[in-house]
Parts: structure tokens; sequence; C-alpha cells
């Protein structure tokens, strides 16, 4: 195993143990949840990190992903 593919699963099971504490820790009160647009930014940025050696690909899925949770904060911010 490479080592990048060493970091890209260390980082995958990380953030599976932040993810799963935070579902676990978490109250039932007021929640923000994830909207699918900044579920879909999240997952193409993530993508983006994962095929990261081919340049076009790891960079044009990662700033689609910015732009696509940038997009996502304004709606939310304006209330639509």
């Amino acid at each position: 195993m490479d080592a990048s593919w060493t970091w890209i699963v260390a980082s995958l099971v990380v953030l599976g143990a932040v993810g799963l504490l935070v579902f676990r820790v978490g109250g039932a009160g007021n929640r923000n949840r994830l909207t699918p647009l900044a579920g879909l930014a999240l997952g193409l940025v993530i993508a983006g990190l994962v095929f990261g050696e081919e340049r076009w690909l790891g960079y044009g899925l990662f700033a689609v992903g910015v732009i696509l949770a940038v997009v996502d904060m304004v709606q939310r911010l304006r209330g639509t």
C-alpha cells in the first residue's frame, strides 16, 4: 500500500469515528440537519481528495464541491 493510500484510509477512519461520536453523543434537541446540497458538496470534496493524483479531476471535484457549499450557505442565509 502506498503512503498516500495509508493517509487516505487513516483519514477516512478518523472521519468515521468522528461521525460515530457525533451521532452517539449529539442531543436530540434543535439540530442543524445537513441539506442534500451540502451533502453533495461534502461528497464532491471528499472525492476530490481521493482522486487527487489526477490533478484536473481532483481539483475539479474539489472546486465544484466548494462552490456548491457556498451556494447552500447563501440559500440558508436567505431562508429559501
